[in-house]
C-alpha cells in the first residue's frame, strides 16, 4: 500500500502581505505621510497578535487579544498615526496601549513613545514584545491613561485609541503649544467622532472633526466607569 504523507502548511510570507496591506487599505484610502506608509511597512503586526490569529494579521479589521480587548485594524492606526502630522523625533504619549502595535508603528517615527495601559496584563505582555522587538524607545505604564503620563510632558502629539465622554482635561494640559491630541469622543459609549485637538496657546484649543469611528469605551476618572461591563468589541470607520 502507498505510504500516506504530511504536508506542512505553506509558509505564510507576512512581508509581502504587509507590503500588500500598505499599498491597498492604507495609501490607496487617503493616508499620505510617507513616515506613517513607511512605519506600516516595517511592523510585524503578527507578532503582536496570538499564534491562532496570525494568518489574519493583514486582514483590514480589528481582531481580538487578551483580557477581551482588541487590536486596532491597520487602516485605522495609520489614519490616527497620519492625523498626528508628525514630522519624526517628537516625544508622543500613546493611550491604550494593548498589543503594543500602535506604539510600534508610532516608535518608527518618534523620538520617544509613552504608552498608558489601563490593564496591569496587557501592559506587561505589551512591554516584554516591545522590548523583545527592540522598541526600546517606548516606555510603558500600567495606569489610568484618561490622566496621561504627566511625568514625561509636555508632549508633541498624543493619541488616544479608545473613545470617550469627553476631551480628558488632563491630557489636553500635557500637550505643548502646538501640539496634537487625536481621540475618538462621543456621548454615547458605541459611537464617536474621531477628533484632532491643536494647542494653540497656554488656555486656548482648536477642534477639528476627522471621522466617524467605533471603538472599546476609554474607561477611567476621566473617562467613562469602569463599571459600564461592555463587552469590549471594536469596529471602526
Amino acid at each position: 500500500m502507498p505510504r500516506s504523507t504530511i504536508r506542512a502548511a505553506p509558509k505564510i510570507d507576512f512581508v509581502r502581505r504587509r507590503l500588500d496591506m500598505v499599498e491597498h487599505q492604507i495609501a490607496a484610502r487617503g493616508v499620505r505621510s510617507k513616515l506613517v506608509l513607511e512605519a506600516m511597512r516595517k511592523v510585524p503586526r503578527e507578532e503582536f497578535l496570538p499564534l491562532s490569529l496570525r494568518e489574519f494579521a493583514y486582514e483590514d479589521s480589528p481582531l481580538p487579544i487578551a483580557e477581551g480587548q482588541t487590536i486596532s485594524q491597520p487602516y485605522i492606526v495609520a489614519f490616527m498615526a497620519d492625523a498626528l502630522l508628525l514630522r519624526g523625533g517628537e516625544r508622543v504619549l500613546d493611550i491604550g496601549t494593548g498589543s503594543g502595535y500602535g506604539a510600534a508603528v508610532l516608535a518608527e517615527i518618534a523620538v520617544n513613545v509613552y504608552s498608558v495601559e489601563r490593564i496591569g496584563q496587557l501592559a506587561e505582555k505589551a512591554a516584554v514584545k516591545l522590548a523583545k522587538l527592540g522598541y526600546d524607545n517606548v516606555h510603558v505604564l500600567h495606569a489610568d491613561g484618561t490622566r496621561g503620563w504627566p511625568e514625561h510632558a509636555p508632549y508633541d502629539a498624543i493619541v488616544v485609541a479608545a473613545g470617550g465622554p469627553k476631551i480628558p482635561d488632563s491630557l489636553q494640559q500635557q500637550l505643548k503649544v502646538g501640539g496634537r491630541l487625536v481621540i475618538p469622543v462621543g456621548t454615547e459609549v458605541r459611537a464617536q467622532e474621531l477628533v484632532r485637538v491643536t494647542r494653540v496657546s497656554a488656555t486656548e484649543f482648536r477642534r477639528e472633526d476627522l471621522a466617524d469611528v467605533r471603538f472599546v469605551p476609554l474607561l477611567g476618572k476621566e473617562g467613562w466607569s469602569p463599571k459600564l461591563n461592555l463587552p469590549l468589541d471594536e469596529t471602526s470607520r
